[in-house]
């Protein structure tokens, strides 16, 4: 039997010790311990590492401490406007959505286009009308209410610019890149990877960062390695980053842990790609990586292995 094994991530960037409460930093750990347990328990089962991953997103989106489904941060306009994609490394589907604004679990709607539509992304009102059609669980405005998302977007809906997932406030010097995912290796040897965020607050135009875009912000083949990224998005979208890690393996044979080292500590602070990544090979190896002082994360194997952790 293949060792099987799941990582998950809820956002990277400046999380510092001494900007967090005991009572902030325990709710993150359980949130976290919360999905892994519920990704590596559909592993435990013998299931998919399909499943696996999706269902520990769910979980992450669940939660309002992340910037995904229920805790998604607000445009410009007021709204909430969320991506996500997964893949199978088994044979490469894929399915993503971008903009969708009603959608309790933008994870779920991804997975219906990577299993019942013949594309892999859709966007805005087409890829609202597609969850009604598959009848897929929706929530208004208020059940994606976070009073602290609110305050961000108070702060800085009148300058025009948009920003990170943070808060510069006296009680909170945090900045961070709010996106979740999961990756997963299953019994089989199959892995998978899922990613899903809110975006930037304040965002405009319909902007759409690397989460819904494959080979981006997720990736996933049995060749090589599943990937769920998240940072800040134009550079991970122009250094095609998770993607990049494959190629790495691929056609240069490197391990997951190298491969993930060049492109999170090199290629990505050339150009100033700030974040981190989660990745985990066919074999069950895994490898979680970041430039920044933190990344929400945690990782879980049948060998024993199971951790959260927040600080560099």
């Amino acid at each position: 039997m293949n060792k099987f094994s799941i990582a998950i991530h809820g956002g990277a960037g400046t999380i510092l010790k001494s900007a967090m409460t005991d009572e902030l930093e325990l709710a993150y750990r359980k949130g976290l311990q919360s999905a892994l347990d519920a990704g590596y328990a559909v592993l435990e089962k013998g299931a998919s590492s399909l499943e696996a991953v999706k269902q520990a997103t769910i979980v992450l989106e669940d939660n309002i401490l992340f910037n995904a489904g229920r805790g998604s941060v607000f445009t410009n306009k007021g709204l909430h406007e969320m991506d996500a994609s997964i893949m199978n490394g088994f044979d490469l589907s894929a399915g993503a959505v971008a903009g969708v604004t009603k959608v309790r679990n933008p994870v779920e709607l991804a997975y219906k286009v990577m299993t019942n539509s013949s594309h892999v992304l859709l966007c805005g009102e087409g890829a609202d009308e597609f969850a009604r059609e598959q009848n897929i669980k929706e929530e208004e405005g208020e059940y994606f209410f976070s009073q602290f998302r609110y305050n961000q977007w108070l702060d800085i809906r009148e300058s025009g610019e948009y920003t990170l997932d943070h808060s510069d406030t006296k009680e909170n010097g945090e900045k961070k890149f709010g996106t979740v995912g999961a990756v997963a290796c299953d019994i089989n040897g199959n892995i998978a990877a899922a990613t899903s965020t809110g975006g930037m607050t304040n965002k405009k135009y319909g902007r759409a960062g690397d989460s819904p875009l494959i080979g981006c912000g997720t990736y996933a083949n049995n060749k090589t390695c599943a990937i769920s990224a998240t940072g800040h998005g134009e550079l991970f979208i122009k250094a095609v980053a998770a993607y990049d890690v494959s190629c790495l393996i691929e056609y240069k044979g490197l391990s997951l842990q190298e491969a993930m080292n060049i492109v999170v500590n090199d290629k990505l602070v050339k150009i100033n790609g700030e974040g981190g990544m989660i990745g985990v090979d066919a074999k069950g190896n895994m490898a979680l990586l970041f430039n920044c002082e933190g990344m929400y994360r945690g990782w879980k194997s049948s060998n024993g292995t199971d951790e959260v952790a927040i600080y560099r």
